[in-house]
């Protein structure tokens, strides 16, 4: 048997871990209602044939590259400019997470705990964003890129799992 690539390992260690299990049964305590609501929801809609959220992150995750790309190449007259975009990005994750929500909601197995990792994963970028984004307006613009560059890192991870998901397990078309 050909042996597992490193992604794979990982992808299939959080499909089978209870830890995973336990963070998909959490959100769907906190989430509930929400869950069904997004379920339901214009969000989550086969009109176009496959789901929406793949396409709606790359507005969130544009903002956000965008963001730090400008913090290291524009220099201090970037700065207004960066926090525009973080705010955008952070808009934008407000739609994105409920197509995602309503996308997850219909999971199950697998599927379902490595999409509640990819969610968790998310939402903690959306924390960072956000704290970002209130450093920048206070003036505190290093800690706000700190947090910018730790939340597309986090971003980067939860949207790796997020494409195995889509790709690779066929979410997206569901």
């Amino acid at each position: 048997m050909e042996a597992l690539l490193v992604p794979q390992r990982i992808t299939h260690a959080v499909g089978t871990s209870r830890t995973s299990e336990q963070i998909a049964d959490a959100q769907e305590l906190v989430y509930g209602p929400i869950l069904d609501w997004a379920r339901n929801s214009p969000f989550h809609t086969g009109i176009l044939g496959h789901s929406l959220h793949p396409m709606l992150t790359d507005v969130t995750l544009g903002c956000w590259t965008g963001a730090t790309i400008l913090d290291v190449a524009g220099g201090p007259t970037a700065r207004r400019s960066a926090l525009v975009l973080v705010a955008a990005g952070l808009v934008a994750a407000v739609p994105t997470a409920l197509a995602g929500a309503g996308d997850w909601a219909g999971m199950t197995g697998a599927d379902r705990r490595i999409g509640a990792v990819h969610a968790l994963g998310t939402d903690l970028a959306i924390f960072l964003f956000a704290g970002s984004l209130i450093a920048r307006a206070r003036g505190r613009h290093r800690l706000g890129v700190r947090l910018g560059i730790a939340g597309n890192a986090v971003a980067a991870g939860a949207g790796f799992l997020g494409g195995h998901l889509a790709l690779n397990r066929g979410t997206a078309r569901r």
